[in-house]
């Protein structure tokens, strides 16, 4: 239940706080005291649309906050645990807010939520039900919620929804596969067209990049070879060359250091020359026989180089045949590729597999198809299995439904009232296949007719409380609040509507708004909304009425005169019948 609430800065309010109680909660005012300004924040509360109009001080931001009892709520804390909330055993506070720049936040247990799971929430802990919710009555999905929800359908409806879905994937899948198979049916023998020339063609990845380069070296033989013999002859070519200075540089040193001997008297004749006589040209012949090794390295080196430029220049030859092949080659690549709007052979061998592919899929059209459809045949069997349950449990619901709204309706004045639950199938849709209608008789000897075509306004309020409290009772909700439900009765039926209210009230909180006596009078609580004028601003407030206020607060409901005697003794035996105070 809601234990307290506390709003500021919304709309005429500038900040108040409310302890609500267990039982019947009622709230007086004065028509335009902001009693539907209240409702208004608590909707806002629990996930409805914020508007920035109601900040009142655009310097700061607004702020509704409820603390909910949910010790009675089975399972209510491991929804928060599900989501990594703190969680409390007995409290969960839910918080809004609206900051003047537009921004609007919303908190469970102080952590941010959005506002879809907010709603979530919310819908656990309390329903509100306002004037304009009596249209809802001639609602068909409202109509097939009540039945659910007193079914106990809501498992078996995730179930049926999960199932529905898949069906309907299923067929989207064997529909849009059927109707491209007969698009591309049609295409069959171009797309064979364009294989073959695929195939023909025998594609290669890489191979325009290799081609590409072959046709720029047959393109320009006559001056690759000029170039390798410009190289070669420096290096090979004639009696004066590389290869031949460097051999007599090398005989040069070593003739030098035959001469000046190793430097080392004691030295190994056959050991490795010392890194350090390497460097040294004091170490006598060692050194220049060190400079001739490595002159006859570069000899070798520079050998080799030229035998491999010859190699290169021999094998060079110029092929016209070749060129034009490649020619040929590159020409028919490039044409598919322009054909195709393609920049590459890795996108036409793609091209290609698409088109086998579908190909494939024409010729084996008949297999696919069979498949999909199987799947789609067997998905929505198991989505009518469901749908055939829930029809079940609704039809079962509907009856019991029925006699007990004519039970519970028949205190409220509505003693000939006939009601008709009128299920038929229907197309299979998200909530089953069921088309529901409640039809209803309000006189003897009448054909039970849809609730807009013939009840009075105060008749479909009666129907609604009555609707409710079957609800409330089932559903074990925790709070239930009623804007001015008892809108168009009055007298006798208005005091059952107050004790149909009064007695949902023992069972969970009810907090409602009211403009009767008779249903103010029955309250465990009872709250005036009322305003206040200072010279620069009016101010809704709220306060609890004391036992003593509350006969002053009805004589005032019933007169305009809170100090009329007849209207104080009426208000007092109301209060008296009520049980709410003695009267000596």
């Amino acid at each position: 239940m809601i234990k307290s609430l506390h709003i500021a800065n919304y709309a005429l309010i500038s900040k108040i706080d409310i302890n609500f109680e267990a039982g019947l909660n009622i709230i007086t005012g004065e028509t335009g005291a902001g009693k539907s300004i209240i409702l208004g924040a608590l909707s806002l509360l629990l996930g409805g649309r914020a508007d920035l109009k109601a900040i009142r001080n655009a310097d700061a931001k607004s702020v509704i906050e409820a603390e909910f009892d949910i010790s009675s709520i089975a399972g209510f804390n491991d929804v928060l645990r599900r989501a990594e909330l703190d969680t409390d055993s007995d409290v969960c506070i839910l918080r809004r807010e609206l900051s003047p720049g537009g921004r609007s936040r919303a908190f469970v247990n102080d952590t941010p939520v959005t506002l879809a799971f907010l709603r979530d929430i919310a819908m656990r802990l309390v329903d509100i039900h306002s004037q304009h919710q009596n249209l809802l009555i001639a609602d068909p999905a409202y109509q097939l919620s009540i039945i659910d929800s007193l079914a106990r359908n809501g498992e078996l409806k995730e179930k049926y929804a999960e199932s529905y879905a898949a069906y309907r994937r299923a067929l989207k899948k064997y529909t849009d596969t059927r109707d491209l198979i007969r698009r591309n049916a049609g295409d069959a023998e171009y797309l064979s067209f364009q294989l073959e020339e695929f195939e023909g063609l025998d594609l290669h990845d890489g191979e325009q990049e290799s081609l590409e380069a072959e046709r720029e070296l047959l393109s320009n033989v006559g001056d690759i070879k000029e170039l390798l013999a410009e190289a070669i002859a420096p290096l090979a070519g004639g009696e004066s060359n590389a290869v031949e200075a460097l051999r007599d540089a090398a005989g040069a040193c070593e003739s030098i250091a035959s001469r000046l001997g190793t430097g080392d008297s004691d030295a190994d004749p056959d050991s490795d020359i010392s890194e350090d006589a390497t460097d040294d040209p004091d170490s006598g012949g060692n050194f220049f026989r060190s400079l001739a090794g490595r002159l006859e390295s570069a000899r070798i080196e520079v050998a080799d180089i030229a035998d491999s430029l010859a190699d290169y220049d021999a094998r060079l030859q110029s092929d016209p045949g070749r060129l034009e092949e490649v020619e040929e080659r590159l020409g028919a690549i490039y044409s598919l590729e322009m054909k195709h709007h393609a920049d590459s052979i890795a996108a036409l061998l793609k091209l290609r597999d698409d088109m086998a592919s579908k190909l494939e899929a024409i010729s084996n059209s008949e297999d696919v198809l069979g498949r999909l459809e199987l799947a789609a045949r067997r998905a929505k069997k198991s989505a009518v299995e469901l749908a055939t349950q829930l029809s079940e449990m609704r039809a079962a619901t509907a009856e019991s439904f029925a006699a007990l709204l004519k039970e519970r309706a028949a205190p409220l004045g509505m003693h000939n009232l006939c009601c008709v639950v009128s299920l038929t199938r229907g197309k299979l849709g998200p909530d089953g296949f069921d088309d529901i209608e409640f039809l209803f008789a309000f006189n003897k000897n009448q054909q039970p007719v849809p609730v807009a075509a013939g009840a009075s306004g105060g008749e479909i309020s009666r129907l609604m409380l009555t609707i409710k409290s079957i609800v409330a009772e089932n559903m074990q909700m925790p709070s239930i609040i009623f804007d001015e439900v008892d809108t168009g009765v009055s007298g006798d039926i208005a005091n059952r509507m107050a004790a149909m209210m009064a007695g949902i009230g023992s069972r969970i909180q009810v907090i409602t708004i009211t403009h009767l006596p008779g249903v103010a009078s029955m309250g465990t609580a009872h709250f005036k909304v009322y305003k206040e004028d200072d010279e620069s601003s009016t101010t809704t407030r709220i306060r609890r009425l004391a036992d003593d206020e509350r006969a002053a607060e009805l004589a005032l409901m019933l007169s305009g005169n809170p100090s009329d005697p007849a209207a104080l003794a009426n208000a007092r035996s109301l209060l008296a019948a009520a049980g709410r105070i003695h009267i000596k």
